[in-house]
């Protein structure tokens, strides 16, 4: 059995790698199973990028993982890199609102409050009243199973100042776009389950949105303790899980590999551009825009729906300094929708953040830019985005980067590097998958990657589990 992965990113490799792992046991033999993966770039890795930094290995795209994903968890494991796993310092991060930095609220849901209790500082008097007197206006209507704007949602229920000021900066670091771009449900899952609760309790199907998020924080207190730390990384980042993934995948990995199209030949395909093989079964590890291109001549109705998926632009500046002496003793500072006098959304004081980059001695800090709808990751030039980095950091913190010494730079541009998550996305993966199913020609094609299986390595790391188990199950006679 012949398999084609385009695209060597988390997504393929992991695929690559459950394919060899329990793929040869499902489908015989393991002789009988053979795996290539094609990458258009020349390296793998996809949007985790571990750079070389000379005080040691550095990320400079993903950072971290939710750690309460205990599949993540466990996969790693299986990787043999539980060993390599590390825990943040659990410094706050702080938010720059009007000018001045303020510690980010703690509790509620991304940014979401239940009451202005912890929001305050945040907020005008008028906006903290409209947070703690919405439980006394008339309910929202709320469609169970369904998703609605984050933005319009909150804008209607607080008003603005939550949305500029908390959510879209939470969102924006997680998303690359503001709150107005994003669903509840396909970017807050447990808020709208909790809202789809409430609707269907209540007989007019109208909620609150303080009750929802209050419910949620009171579960949250009551889930057990001694968890661990929410979120961990790999000491030496995550090249060490790419890197294992492909070596222990044992597929074919073939780099600066461009494919350009999908050809039928007969029950099989062909790739243009891959190798003269001809393959029982192909998996799209790729972006939204590349998946519709690559599925326009054998399932050109899921190629259209594909289409209506937008990308964000954003670009991270990491910098190395001699001395952390000024830094922040906080893992970040986030930067307010509204704020004119910055050009960056977060900063990310690495060095501070994670206990392992400071036994390295200096400061690392990462700043990012760039949300859906402005163009700056691609109009800006190196020497732009590094002077605002710099600028910025002076601005928001006091730290002068370029008195401290800065020793390395390093610019990554990720161009269409996420998905835009809007309250249409859920619906549109779901009527994709469905119009694949429906395609006979394409009916051993299969589809995976963060826009499909969402935003996260622990998502990205099941859904393309999952498509791998498919592939192979789809083979059985």
């Amino acid at each position: 059995m012949n398999i084609a992965i385009i695209g060597a990113g988390l997504a393929g490799l992991t695929a690559a790698y459950e394919l060899r792992s329990t793929g040869s046991a499902r489908a015989g033999a393991e002789d009988d199973l053979k795996v290539d993966v094609y990458e258009a770039t020349d390296r793998l890795g996809g949007k985790l990028h571990t750079v070389a930094f000379e005080a040691g290995p550095t990320d400079m795209g993903a950072e971290a993982f939710m750690a309460r994903r205990q599949d993540a968890v466990d996969f790693f494991t299986e990787l043999g890199l539980a060993g390599s796993l590390v825990e943040p310092s659990g410094l706050r991060s702080l938010v720059w609102v009007d000018g001045e930095t303020r510690g980010l609220p703690t509790g509620g849901v991304m940014g979401i409050p239940s009451t202005s209790e912890t929001v305050a500082h945040l907020v005008s008097e008028d906006t903290a009243q409209r947070i703690d007197t919405e439980a006394d206006r008339e309910g929202f209507a709320w469609e169970v199973g369904g998703d609605v704007n984050v933005g319009a949602l909150v804008r209607e229920r607080y008003g603005d100042e939550v949305v500029d000021n908390i959510v879209s900066s939470l969102l924006g670091g997680v998303y690359s776009c503001t709150a107005d771009d994003l669903g509840v449900r396909a970017t807050i899952p447990q808020l709208a389950e909790e809202l789809d609760r409430l609707a269907a309790a209540d007989a007019d199907g109208k909620v609150h949105l303080s009750t929802a998020v209050a419910n949620l924080e009171r579960s949250r207190r009551e889930m057990p303790t001694g968890q661990g730390a929410v979120f961990k990384t790999f000491r030496d980042g995550y090249q060490e899980v790419y890197e294992t993934l492909a070596e222990k995948s044992g597929a074919d990995i073939y780099i600066d590999a461009f494919i350009s199209a999908i050809e039928l030949e007969g029950s099989k395909y062909r790739l243009k551009g891959g190798e003269d093989t001809a393959y029982d079964h192909v998996i799209l590890a790729v972006p939204a825009p590349t998946a519709a291109l690559l599925l326009k001549e054998v399932a050109p109705e899921a190629s259209g729906a594909l289409k209506t998926v937008k990308l964000a632009n954003s670009a991270v500046v990491g910098m190395r300094f001699a001395t952390d002496e000024g830094l922040p003793q906080n893992s970040g500072v986030l930067v307010s929708t509204g704020a004119e006098d910055v050009h960056a959304k977060a900063f990310t004081f690495s060095s501070r953040k994670w206990p392992h980059l400071a036994e390295r001695g200096g400061a690392l800090v990462r700043a990012s830019f760039g949300r859906f709808g402005d163009n700056v990751a691609i109009t800006a030039t190196e020497d732009d985005l590094v002077d605002w980095a710099l600028d910025d950091l002076k601005t928001i913190t006091g730290f002068d980067g370029r008195a401290a010494g800065l020793e390395e730079i390093y610019v990554q541009r990720w161009l269409g590097g996420l998905p835009r998550f809007d309250e249409n996305h859920l619906a549109t993966v779901a009527k994709v998958r469905s119009l694949l199913l429906d395609e006979p020609k394409a009916s051993h094609i299969s589809l995976t990657g963060a826009w499909a299986g969402g935003v996260g390595v622990p998502a990205v790391i099941a859904d393309a589990r999952a498509a791998a188990a498919a592939a192979v199950d789809k083979q059985k006679p």
